[in-house]
């Protein structure tokens, strides 16, 4: 009785021992994960700001007005050409 007792105890303690090492595993390979997800994280901000700093050059008034000028030959209306409707 005493020796089955004793491998049931050695059978639960290889168990436990079996189920630390898997969860230390397994928590390590989700840390990688993570660590993964966290650079990805990083360079998309960084792209982000990149892209903000482009949109907010483009969208400058004065580079908005020589660009309509330049390209699509838009021109100030002469005073005489301007109606004022009410």
């Amino acid at each position: 009785m005493g020796g089955l007792f004793m491998l049931m105890l050695l059978a639960a303690v290889l168990a436990s021992a079996i189920g630390v090492v898997w969860t230390r595993h397994e928590s390590r390979v989700l840390f990688v994960n993570l660590t993964g997800l966290q650079n990805q994280r990083d360079e998309l901000n960084i792209e982000y700001g990149k892209l903000e700093l482009e949109q907010a050059t483009y969208a400058e008034p004065r580079r908005i007005n020589d660009e309509a000028r330049q390209r699509l030959g838009m021109v100030d209306p002469r005073p005489q050409d301007i109606r004022l409707l009410h």
